[in-house]
């Protein structure tokens, strides 16, 4: 599982950081986090294929986070074999997604699916699972988390023991089934052991909520945006954006093991302002850069 981060400004880019964009790779799904101007260039210069995105997440429909969308659908449809792609977002996203498509004459070669999303699971499949929780912001906007399965592992040292050999068998106990073997029952308790799935949690453009606590709860990513440093805390509270203290206080509370800070205003030169004011509340904090990767 790979991070990539397309663009890490806010609404006005600058000459090192492209409007808002993440990447998240897992097996064979890209998954699309926002789609800011200049996306599609920016996902070219990362070495990512643009058929390779098959779900778009839209946190909400301001221009720093959507206009480049529609230039994204029209080169994926110039592909050979587009596949199907799913887009998601808060309520209203269907009607802004037709509206743009009409206005820029944009004609999707592939199938589109839209789903408006609002509170809980929208998304799962037997390796993930997708959840959304609304934020606060000046119009409809979502936070998302994505939640790995749990997977099962064979206890080598407690297989041996029962003589269970390779095959079948063991791939039952670990797709969670009870075996019988020699007349014995064998349950994927004794011959197995869970790792736990790992949590990814985005929490793009919101005033201080509730909802920021519930969906970093326990997660082992936080990725949140920090337009201002805690000094320009009247600006962010009236504009519905958190400062660098609050994602940090956030992760905090909510037990996160890393925060990731993104979406930053144009008038830092540079982040150390935003990572010494966030490192207040939370040690384990980086800010992300244009086409920084992490390893999940």
């Amino acid at each position: 599982m790979e991070i990539t981060f397309l663009g890490t400004s806010s609404m006005c880019p600058t000459k090192e950081r492209n409007h808002s964009a993440i990447f998240l790779k897992y097996k064979s799904h890209g998954i699309l986090i926002d789609c800011g101007e200049g996306t599609q260039r920016q996902i070219k210069i990362a070495g990512i294929k643009i058929p390779d995105v098959t779900k778009i997440l839209i946190t909400h429909w301001h221009g720093d986070h959507v206009l480049g969308l529609p230039g994204l659908i029209q080169t994926r449809s110039m592909t050979e074999t587009p596949t199907p792609m799913e887009i998601y977002g808060p309520k209203g996203i269907k009607k802004h997604i037709k509206n743009a498509f009409e206005t820029f004459d944009v004609r999707p070669t592939f199938q589109i699916n839209i789903t408006e999303v609002g509170t809980g699971e929208f998304f799962k499949n037997e390796d993930f699972s997708m959840h959304a929780l609304p934020l606060k912001h000046n119009i409809p906007c979502v936070g998302y988390t994505f939640n790995e399965a749990d997977k099962r592992r064979i206890n080598i040292e407690n297989v041996k023991k029962t003589g269970i050999p390779e095959g079948p068998l063991l791939g039952d106990l670990q797709q969670g089934k009870t075996i019988s073997w020699k007349g014995k029952k064998i349950t994927p308790e004794q011959t197995t052991y869970l790792v736990k799935g790992k949590k990814i949690t985005f929490i793009i453009d919101t005033g201080l909520t509730q909802n920021c606590f519930k969906l970093a709860e326990n997660a082992d990513i936080l990725v949140c945006e920090a337009t201002y440093a805690s000094k320009l805390e009247e600006k962010a509270t009236e504009r519905n954006h958190l400062t660098s203290l609050e994602a940090a206080q956030i992760a905090s509370k909510a037990n996160t093991k890393k925060l990731i800070l993104t979406h930053f205003s144009q008038r830092y030169k540079n982040t150390q302002e935003i990572e010494e004011d966030a490192r207040n509340a939370f040690d384990n904090v980086v800010c992300a850069k244009d086409f920084m990767r992490t390893i999940v």
